[in-house]
Parts: structure tokens; C-alpha cells; sequence
């Protein structure tokens, strides 16, 4: 079975930095995009960045761009870098990927459980 598991989250002090990772397990054919989202309570989920291949292209919000730098390898591993974070910044943050199980399976959406990041002093 397939499963994301998010890593790195915590409390971290205005103008730091964090790194997220999530690592997808389980047997599967592919993986497609993959995708960090964020979301506080009352709002909607919110899509941070994203990546098509290990070379790219990537994408970002405009609200974290210059600032965070998503990544991937490999080894079925996404992994967001987070540099001078804002209070704003504080969230759930999700992993997300398209994946395809089997060859003749079609891309299924699969999500991590979150994990959070407070930014405070």
C-alpha cells in the first residue's frame, strides 16, 4: 500500500529555517508531480510548490518564492526548503503526489498525514 510520510516540521523562530521531507513507500509503478500544500485553520488548502521530474520545471506560490526551494530524487523522496519563514508561514503542511500503482493503473492523487510548522518567537 502506498503511504506518504511527511518529516521536519517544528517550531521555529522568524527569519529561520526548516526543511520538510516526505518520503512515499509501498510498491508502484511511477510517480508523477509532486507537491507541497499548506493550510491553517478556517482556510483552504493551499498549494506551496511544485515539482515535475528531479530536473524540474518547479513551481511555486507567489508568496514563497525566492524563499522556498522544493526538491526531489530519486528514491521517492520530495523534500521542501524553507528559508526566512514568516509568522505567515506558520501551517499543516502536506505532501502530495500523483502516482501510478501499476502500468495499466491510472494516476491516483495520494496524500501525507502533515506536519506542522509554527513560526514564533
Amino acid at each position: 500500500q502506498v503511504q506518504l510520510v511527511e518529516s521536519g516540521g517544528g517550531l521555529v523562530q522568524p527569519g529561520g529555517s526548516l526543511t520538510l521531507s516526505c518520503a512515499v513507500s509501498g510498491s508502484l509503478f511511477s510517480i508523477g508531480i509532486m507537491r507541497w500544500y499548506r493550510q491553517t485553520p478556517g482556510k483552504q488548502r493551499e498549494l506551496v510548490a511544485s515539482i515535475t521530474t528531479t530536473t524540474g520545471p518547479t513551481n511555486y506560490a507567489d508568496s514563497v518564492k525566492g524563499r522556498f526551494t522544493i526538491s526531489r530524487d530519486n528514491r521517492k523522496m520530495v523534500y521542501l526548503q524553507m528559508n526566512s519563514l514568516k509568522s505567515e508561514d506558520t501551517a499543516v503542511y502536506y505532501c502530495n503526489a500523483d502516482i501510478r500503482v501499476r502500468l495499466w493503473s491510472p494516476l491516483t492523487d495520494y496524500w501525507g498525514q502533515g506536519t506542522q510548522v509554527t513560526v514564533s518567537s
